[in-house]
């Protein structure tokens, strides 16, 4: 059995309030799944790892064979809870660890 190869991703939410973790990861999950399908987000194993809401920086897991569907998906988000937001991605790295050192 193949061993799952993850991808964390840093991400810096510009926006004027503070939404909640779970709506913030119903944006990110909406725009997965209307790019690429429910099959197609399903695939990606995305988890929220992180959110710090004072830096409004947002840690994500992937799968590594997704992480191009996901980081296109973040760049289609235009607003969140019906609010203008946009994502924009700081950091990869294939360890929370590394990625925390760069933070």
């Amino acid at each position: 059995m193949k061993r799952v190869k993850r991808r964390y991703l840093a991400l810096q939410l510009e926006m004027d309030s503070v939404p909640s973790e779970k709506e913030l990861m119903d944006a990110i999950w909406g725009s997965v799944t209307r790019l690429y399908g429910e099959v197609g987000a399903s695939l990606t194993s995305m988890a929220l790892i992180n959110f710090d809401v004072s830096c409004k920086i947002v840690v994500v897991r992937t799968s590594l064979e997704t992480l191009g569907a996901v980081r296109a998906s973040l760049a289609c988000i235009t607003n969140v809870t019906g609010k203008v937001a946009s994502v924009h991605v700081l950091a990869v790295s294939g360890t929370i660890k590394a990625l925390f050192k760069r933070f």
